[in-house]
């Protein structure tokens, strides 16, 4: 009788365990690294490891690497995967019919989908205290960062930009800055009509790129514009497009 009520004494704890998790999204491998339980996290994608893509490729490094084939997650037997609705489609699939569960998170397109995004991630982890609380720290520094004053423009490969509504934009708008652009490019002439006082340039890859090219054109140094570098902390909606908004707002 005794070991009956005990039993059923741990019958609430063994419910609430938290499920082993794979994620094969580069986003909800950093929101999974920042919510995680010791020993929760089974994978995390390869991406993750890349200091150009991931602000938190240091941390990435300590966990097994998967590149989102449906072979190698399976093997790893994980109680949920997730992924983005933009994943592999055949993947998920797959990894259904296998029986595996799998929760796509919606990516954060704008700052104000960033909450969402945690608070999703966590109750697919079962962490749902833990990405509260993440959100409300998020949500107090945000509001702390000092606002600048002035005009903006996002340069990037074959001349693409931050349009209006979208993260990038959010993150300009946040620290202070009017967007110069009006569409997802932004020709060469119109930047230089435009004379913003901050220009972002996106990070560059090693070696040669004609894409790349245009972020090295010769009329860019005469514009009288603070130079600023997009990076990892842009790509994804996690408090870490704090890092970029108060780089901005300095």
């Amino acid at each position: 009788m005794r070991l009956a009520a005990l039993f059923l004494a741990l019958i609430p704890c063994l419910g609430h365990a938290e499920p082993r998790v794979v994620s094969i999204n580069l986003c909800t491998d950093q929101i999974v690294m920042m919510l995680a339980a010791p020993g929760q996290i089974a994978s995390v994608s390869w991406l993750a490891r890349d200091p150009m893509l991931s602000s938190m490729a240091a941390e990435a490094a300590g966990f097994p690497a998967n590149r989102g084939q449906a072979e190698q997650v399976f093997l790893m037997r994980p109680d949920v995967v997730l992924a983005s609705p933009y994943s592999s489609r055949p993947v998920i699939d797959l990894l259904r019919r296998l029986g595996l569960r799998v929760d796509e998170i919606p990516p954060a397109m704008t700052l104000d989908d960033v909450p969402a995004q945690i608070i999703a991630t966590g109750r697919a982890m079962g962490r749902e205290a833990e990405a509260e609380a993440l959100v409300a720290e998020f949500r107090a520094n945000l509001s702390a960062i000092p606002l600048a004053r002035g005009t903006a423009a996002s340069y990037q490969p074959n001349g693409h930009t931050a349009a209006p509504g979208t993260m990038g934009d959010g993150i300009m708008a946040q620290a202070g800055w009017r967007n110069v652009a009006t569409g997802n490019v932004l020709p060469l002439e119109e930047l230089m009509l435009a004379e913003p006082d901050l220009l972002i340039l996106a990070q560059t890859y090693p070696g040669t790129s004609r894409s790349e090219e245009m972020l090295r054109h010769p009329a860019l140094s005469a514009l009288n514009a603070r130079i600023e570098r997009s990076g990892a902390d842009w790509i994804c909606g996690t408090p870490h497009v704090l890092r970029a908004i108060a780089a901005l707002s300095r």
